[in-house]
C-alpha cells in the first residue's frame, strides 16, 4: 500500500487574511487533508475554516500534541498515513516544528519511512532576521527565555556578551504578557551601545520592526503587553 504524506501546514501568526500571507497551493493542499495534528483543537478549526468557510469540520480528525502528550501515542497519529491518508501538521501560529512539538512526529515519519512534504509560510524567526538589520549568516534562536528574573538576565548578558565578542545574531521570544518583563530587563541591564531589535505584529496592518540601541530604546520603547513579539540582539551590518 502507498502511503500518505505527513505535510507541515503553516499556520497564521496573528489574524491576517489568509490569502495576503500564504500561497494559493499551500491552502489547496490544506483544504484536502482530513487528518491533523495539532496544538489546540480549537485554533485549528478556527484556521481551517478560515481557508475555507465550508470546510467539512465534522469530517476532519483531530489529535492532539502538547507537552501532556505521551510519546507512545504519537505512533498511532501515523496510523492513517501507513493506510495511505494525508496528514497535516499544524501550529498554534507560525511554521510546525519550529518552536514547537511537531518536530517528535517528523522525526518518527522519517523512521516510519513517510514522505514529509514542508509547506511555505510566515516564520516570526526568519521575519525578524530580515528586518533587523543584523547578521544573517550566523544566528542562534534560543526560544523561550527563563521565567525567573535572575535566569532570564543571565540568559541576556550572555547574549549580549557573545554579540559583542563574535557579531552573530541571537533571537528570543516570551509569552506575551511577559513580553514587558524582558523588555524591561533589556533596557535595565544591557549596555546603552547594544543593539536590539524589536518585531511586533509580524504580517499584520500594524506590523512594527525596530532596531536601536538600548539607549535609544530607553527613550523609544512602547506598549508589548499581550502583544506578539521577538526580540533579537545583534550588530548591524555597516
Amino acid at each position: 500500500m502507498i502511503k500518505g504524506t505527513l505535510y507541515l501546514l503553516p499556520n497564521l501568526l496573528g489574524g491576517e487574511i489568509v490569502n495576503d500571507v500564504l500561497p494559493s497551493n499551500v491552502l489547496e493542499i490544506g483544504r484536502t487533508i482530513r487528518h491533523f495534528i495539532v496544538e489546540d483543537v480549537r485554533t485549528a478549526r478556527r484556521f481551517l475554516r478560515k481557508i475555507d468557510r465550508e470546510f467539512p469540520i465534522d469530517e476532519a480528525v483531530f489529535y492532539e500534541l502538547n507537552k501532556r502528550t505521551e510519546k507512545h501515542a504519537i505512533q498511532s497519529y501515523l496510523e492513517p498515513c501507513m493506510a495511505g491518508e494525508n496528514i497535516a501538521i499544524i501550529s498554534d501560529a507560525g511554521c510546525p516544528g519550529v518552536a514547537d512539538p511537531g518536530g517528535s512526529v517528523v522525526a518518527l515519519a522519517h523512521d516510519l519511512d513517510i514522505n514529509v512534504r514542508t509547506l511555505v509560510g510566515p516564520s516570526s524567526i526568519l521575519l525578524t532576521v530580515m528586518g533587523s538589520g543584523f547578521s544573517g549568516q550566523e544566528f542562534t534562536f534560543h526560544g523561550y527565555l527563563p521565567k525567573e528574573r535572575k535566569d532570564r538576565i543571565r540568559v541576556l548578558k550572555h547574549m549580549e556578551m557573545e554579540v559583542h565578542r563574535k557579531g552573530n545574531t541571537h533571537l528570543f521570544m516570551d509569552t506575551p504578557f511577559r513580553n514587558m518583563n524582558v523588555l524591561e530587563d533589556l533596557l535595565n541591564e544591557l549596555a546603552d551601545h547594544t543593539e536590539i531589535c524589536i518585531a511586533s505584529n509580524l504580517t499584520l496592518p500594524i506590523e512594527k520592526i525596530k532596531t536601536m540601541t538600548a539607549k535609544n530604546w530607553r527613550e523609544n520603547a512602547y506598549d508589548l503587553n499581550k502583544i506578539p513579539a521577538m526580540f533579537a540582539m545583534g550588530k548591524t551590518l555597516k
